[in-house]
């Protein structure tokens, strides 16, 4: 979140609630990797976390809605700074 606001692309802490994780339930396979229109940023989150260590930091970063301008039609770039900052605070440790 501090890198996002560093770059002035506001982030927050997903609600990673176990309610939503039924979206990911599947008849055919272990879980979908998708889930329902509703809470779709917070069941791809789920999806994700399924596979990443215990104890390890990561993050979802969503860009899917904010990266494109429809009126102007083209490209935002939102979350490449937050990324970029995110990068360059890594070399640090």
């Amino acid at each position: 979140a501090a890198a996002g606001a560093a770059g002035g692309e506001p982030l927050w802490r997903m609600p990673m609630r176990a309610q939503y994780k039924k979206g990911l339930d599947s008849s055919v396979a272990d879980m979908k990797n998708t889930g329902p229109r509703p809470g779709g940023s917070i069941t791809a989150a789920l999806f994700l976390k399924e596979f990443i260590e215990e104890g390890v930091e990561w993050a979802h970063v969503d860009i899917a809605g904010p990266v494109f301008d429809t009126k102007k039609g083209l490209a935002t770039g939102f979350g490449v700074t937050t990324l970029a900052n995110w990068v360059a605070a890594q070399g640090g440790k």
